[in-house]
């Protein structure tokens, strides 16, 4: 069963760091692909970071960078979110995602909530 669990979000005054972890299992983890999205409040869904299956090239939006870093740990089945100075602006629901061929929309995680305080 392909699973995607997150963990690591909650409450951050502005200025802070969080960590965000995903934890894949029922697949190959290490040949893909991994993504961190985020939805804000009322909002839509946003691509945050990309990762390649072997992490030797990330890519983020512009709003992330500078401050966010993506990275993955195979030999842990998991991928990483390291967020920095972190505003308001960054409340959101964290969510991570593989593009997994035989999975129709690929794999998403429950999502982790992020809050971040003024």
């Amino acid at each position: 069963q392909v699973k995607l669990v997150e963990s690591g979000g909650g409450l951050v005054q502005a200025g802070g760091s969080l960590r965000l972890s995903c934890a894949a299992s029922g697949f190959t983890f290490s040949i893909y692909a991994a993504r961190w999205y985020r939805q804000p409040p009322g909002k839509e869904r946003e691509l945050v970071a990309t990762i390649t299956s072997t992490g030797d090239m990330t890519n983020y939006a512009d709003s992330m960078k500078g401050r966010f870093t993506i990275s993955r740990d195979n030999a842990k089945n998991t991928v990483y979110l390291q967020m920095n100075s972190l505003t308001p602006e960054d409340t959101a629901v964290y969510y991570c995602h593989a593009l997994l061929p035989f999975v129709k929309g690929g794999a998403w995680g429950q999502g982790t909530q992020v809050t971040v305080s003024s």
